[in-house]
């Protein structure tokens, strides 16, 4: 096999499962390498974010997530289920990616419903990454797919560079037109 174009890490919010296989599919098409973390609870999220359960060789951490209000959705989980010291409830707010997150230079995708909300994204930044790109509202799922298609095919196919991929991407139509970057 050849040297990989991009390496991936592609993270799985509950009920994320088809738009993660199409970007999955779409990523490996063009040429990167895939790894996908499939979040089942908030622990498995935090591991992820933290570095303890993540890929040493990394270009973008994609979080592939249902959002509302800023906050990643998360499965709630009975109570006598929850390990010690981990998250709960239904939502990951910028609280909790300050607290568990390090994510060192890290370029970091946010697709779900308001996860390029400003709050959330500083958090992000705090915690080390290089860029953080989201849409500001609550997006249609066809947008985030065609989002990302349209950024990944720029950035691996095109060689351009993230202001300028992101750029394109964006202008696709109102929808696209949601997505942030914000960069440190």
């Amino acid at each position: 096999m050849s040297k990989p174009e991009l390496y991936v890490s592609l993270v799985v919010g509950p009920d994320c499962d088809m738009e993660s296989y199409a970007l999955r599919s779409m990523l490996e098409y063009f040429g990167a390498r895939v790894t996908v973390h499939w979040i089942g609870r908030p622990s498995d999220l935090v591991d992820v974010l933290s570095g303890e359960d993540r890929e040493d060789k990394m270009d973008y951490l994609i979080l592939n997530f249902h959002g509302d209000e800023g906050r990643f959705c998360l499965p709630e989980l009975g109570e006598d289920v929850y390990e010690d010291g981990e998250p709960r409830g239904e939502f990951f707010d910028h609280q909790e990616v300050l607290h568990y997150s390090k994510l060192q230079d890290v370029k970091v995708i946010a697709c779900g419903c308001t996860l390029g909300d400003k709050q959330l994204a500083e958090a992000f930044l705090t915690s080390g990454c290089a860029s953080y790109l989201g849409p500001a509202d609550y997006i249609d799922g066809n947008a985030n797919v065609m989002f990302l298609t349209r950024y990944m095919y720029e950035i691996i196919n095109h060689h351009k560079t993230q202001q300028q991929a992101f750029d394109i991407a964006q202008s696709i139509d109102e929808e696209t037109a949601m997505y942030q970057l914000y960069l440190p």
